[in-house]
């Protein structure tokens, strides 16, 4: 370690805001980050900037490029509170005298359970026309983002991107005394038992086959009591079947919905489903990896017409992230993929566009703070000074966002960490004591 602190010292770490101050931190980043026991083998990048001047307080290694995880999360919140408007147009519709006509818009809201307000379904409870869904032809996408981990398929972090979400593309087993709940319902009705799981009782556990919407149930030691299991793509027969046997048919016996091609040529309205930020502050509290992707696949649909995440990624950093300081290497919504990688500084000059832009009440409306979200175990002393996103895969901790501290500056930063060994606690930790240590003297 002690070969590293005089490198430290000598890279990258430019006195922008006075001599004090840097030294300051720099000093602070050595003892709490650099020389934790947690972080002796990563790499780490530290980069803290003062919009007010135009300098950078602080930097360390700040121009090299991390895995970001779900800091990746920042810029598709950027492209989502810039393209999307205010309310999502979660459906495009069309009502002609007879039939209403649906083009779905990859609107991840429709049915999730947390979102209560249900435009679209209320329409299809009581009108007494047919319903058209057109089949879409411009999705030019795959339900598994480049770079994911196959193997954690039926995890419900991982749910399959698709162009007509319903509950989130999630099967929710819940346990009711002797009872098993299953949403939707279709799951339930399609066999997905086996016969072998009859009399195993509350002692069970439920799987999902890949590449099939087979569940299996196995039984365990242990009573089961909720679970979620992502279903298959949500592909055209299962929206119809879900949505017929799961809900409308139990209110609607009369209930007529057929497919249609884009070949009838309709010129359909916006429908609009929910408020934007109603999703994205659940996106960034959280971290909901489908949520996110399903804005940057709505922002593709909206700017270029057509579903496509690898040439919105591409219009993006031509367009919007084209003064980037570092062009990064960004290929999802969400940060599953270890492919993005991106730099300290790219992160701080992506923030200080979203303030510049959109103002910093809607930002602290849609990012965490201290004790909330994914920072609900962090920064207690910081709620309301701290608004943040956080990142995290094994051997990756990060921490982009705004710092207001006790003298009043206002300030952008962001901490990379990636390739550490050690428990993820204590490099969060670590990180925590240095951005706290920043608040508190300066």
């Amino acid at each position: 370690m002690r070969n590293i602190i005089p490198l430290f010292i000598a890279v990258n770490v430019f006195f922008l805001s006075g001599c004090g101050t840097a030294s300051k931190l720099e000093k602070s980043a050595r003892e709490d980050v650099l020389s934790s026991e947690a972080l002796k083998t990563a790499h780490v990048g530290i980069s803290v900037y003062e919009p007010a001047t135009g300098k950078y307080w602080f930097n360390y290694q700040g121009d090299k490029y991390f895995v970001p995880a779900s800091n990746t999360k920042i810029p598709t919140c950027y492209a989502a509170m810039k393209y999307l408007g205010d309310s999502l147009v979660g459906w495009y519709i069309r009502e002609s005298d007879d039939t209403v006509y649906l083009k779905p818009n990859a609107d991840p809201t429709f049915l999730h359970p947390d979102f209560s307000k249900q435009l679209l379904f209320k329409l299809l409870l009581t009108t007494k026309k047919k319903v058209s869904y057109e089949i879409p032809d411009n999705v030019q996408f795959k339900r598994f983002g480049s770079g994911w981990s196959w193997n954690d398929y039926a995890e419900p972090y991982m749910a399959e991107r698709s162009p007509m979400p319903i509950y989130g593309n999630l099967v929710t087993f819940t346990m009711y005394g002797d009872s098993l709940n299953v949403i939707p319902a279709y799951f339930k009705s399609s066999n997905f038992f086996p016969s072998s799981s009859s009399g195993y009782g509350k002692n069970i556990d439920i799987t999902r086959l890949k590449s099939t919407d087979n569940f299996i149930v196995q039984k365990t030691s242990t009573p089961f009591l909720r679970k979620q299991i992502p279903f298959t793509g949500a592909d055209n027969a299962n929206v119809e079947e879900i949505l017929l046997l799961d809900t409308i048919w139990k209110l609607r016996k009369n209930f007529l919905m057929y497919y249609h091609g884009p070949y009838l040529q309709i010129k359909y309205n916006k429908f609009h489903s929910q408020p934007t930020d109603s999703l994205l502050r659940p996106m960034m509290h959280r971290s909901d990896n489908f949520f996110a992707e399903q804005s940057l696949l709505m922002v593709s649909n909206e700017l270029l017409g057509y579903m496509n995440d690898e040439k919105i990624i591409d219009t993006l950093l031509k367009t919007d992230f084209k003064d980037l300081p570092q062009k990064p290497r960004w290929v999802d919504g969400s940060g599953l993929s270890r492919y993005n990688l991106f730099t300290p500084q790219d992160f701080v000059f992506i923030l200080n566009k979203m303030k510049n832009e959109f103002g910093m009440p809607r930002i602290k409306n849609i990012l965490a703070t201290g004790g909330e979200g994914t920072l609900s175990n962090y920064y207690p002393k910081e709620k309301g000074f701290l608004y943040a996103k956080t990142g995290s895969l094994s051997g990756v901790v990060a921490l982009s966002g705004f710092l207001t501290t006790k003298k009043g500056k206002d300030l952008i930063f962001s901490v990379q960490v990636n390739n550490h060994n050690g428990s993820a606690t204590d490099v969060r930790r670590a990180v925590e004591k240095f951005i706290e240590g920043i608040r508190e003297n300066n």
